[in-house]
């Protein structure tokens, strides 16, 4: 029985594609170029980040973002950037009865942003506010905990295999993956997938599989 839904950010249900182009733009490099790198380092496994290093070695991503926004260029995003089964997908489980909570690797910026945004959840949870990132098991630990319910109640809906569904499976969390972003499409691994209870290509699936499996487990 699932009782609380909580939702990755970034790629979930943000589309980080003109954000990402903004990091090209900042570097002086061609966006597809960009891109291409981007796709590589995940592909290897690595931290997104390491991009950054293969066109700028030495880069610091904080003291960028803060140059960026000296530069009136801040990281940022708009109703604009959300994906279009977003809002309504969180709006619905929310109106089914269930608690609706966003907990990612975010930033103060961006948790100011998103509560900006009006979204229709109960809890706006971000690795800045919370002291702890993704896939640490603190992290999964301080969803459950914000849930209020034991963790098999919890479903956690995120894109990537490494971050978000493989450490939240460990803390006893329900998942669901969506297959979008570039996470999601590079990373594949059957052994952590297939103990999804849900594999979507669209967040408008999920209100209905999540009503569908309530009724069932009754």
């Amino acid at each position: 029985m699932i009782t609380s839904v909580f939702f990755d950010v970034g790629e979930t249900i943000v589309d980080e594609s003109r954000e990402y182009g903004t990091w090209a733009d900042w570097l002086g490099v061609p966006r597809h170029a960009f891109s291409a790198v981007f796709g590589a380092i995940i592909a290897r496994g690595l931290d997104y980040r390491e991009t950054f290093q293969v066109f700028r070695p030495g880069f610091d991503l904080t003291e960028e973002r803060e140059r960026r926004t000296a530069a009136g260029q801040p990281e940022s995003f708009t109703e604009e950037d959300l994906y279009p089964d977003a809002r309504p997908c969180l709006a619905a489980l929310r109106e089914s009865g269930l608690q609706v909570g966003l907990a990612g690797n975010q930033t103060a910026r961006a948790e100011t942003i998103l509560r900006a945004l009006d979204l229709p959840v109960d809890v706006i949870g971000t690795s800045d506010g919370w002291g702890v990132e993704k896939p640490s098991t603190a992290f999964f630990d301080r969803v459950i905990t914000e849930a209020g319910c034991p963790a098999d109640q919890v479903l956690y809906v995120g894109d990537r295999l490494d971050n978000d569904i493989r450490p939240a499976q460990e803390a006893g969390i329900a998942t669901a993956l969506v297959r979008r972003g570039p996470w999601g499409y590079i990373l594949g691994d059957k052994t952590i997938s297939d103990r999804c209870i849900f594999q979507l290509d669209s967040l408008a699936e999920l209100p209905d599989l999540v009503r569908k499996h309530n009724q069932s487990a009754r």
